[in-house]
């Protein structure tokens, strides 16, 4: 008789264990598909559209006054232009349209991807941000910007930087 209180009592551990190791797969699943808010501050949904130059940059007439406009990861340039396909065009049209902050002709190097951020304009649900490295004759130190190909905002000349001339 004791044995069968034995292997009751055992199930009944057994049982309160499953739910206790369900509950908890549930509460992990629940919880990672939660999506991450967004840490980007400048997007713009209601920026108007970039327009193409004839020498197939982006007009800029605007200069950021904001010294993290393109050096933070949070505040990327922005430069969504119709869809994501022409993602290394799009940059090259914002990337050639600048010069050094004498009207230095620049070069310049993607570094790499980086800073995953959730958005609608991607069949991932995600984007990242590409950086680049820009070089000019008689730079100290190059510097780092952060491109945005997937959001809106107001294309800014970044802080430091002039518009190419011609």
């Amino acid at each position: 008789m004791w044995h069968k209180n034995l292997l009751h009592l055992y199930d009944q551990y057994h049982l309160t264990m499953k739910k206790i190791i369900l509950f908890i797969i549930v509460l992990i699943t629940a919880t990672s598909c939660v999506s991450t808010k967004s840490t980007l501050k400048n997007v713009d949904d209601n920026a108007p559209d970039l327009i193409l130059k004839k020498d197939n940059t982006f007009a800029i007439t605007v200069f950021s006054k904001d010294k993290k406009y393109g050096y933070d990861p949070d505040y990327p340039v922005n430069i969504f232009y119709r869809n994501t396909k022409d993602e290394a065009v799009n940059e090259s049209r914002f990337l050639n349209a600048l010069a050094g902050p004498n009207g230095e002709k620049i070069t310049y190097k993607r570094l790499e991807t980086c800073c995953p951020f959730p958005t609608k304009r991607s069949d991932m649900g995600a984007g990242f941000l590409n950086v680049y490295e820009l070089r000019w004759a008689g730079q100290k130190k190059p510097i780092t910007l952060y491109l945005n190909v997937y959001e809106k905002g107001i294309l800014m000349v970044p802080m430091g930087l002039s518009l190419k001339k011609g």
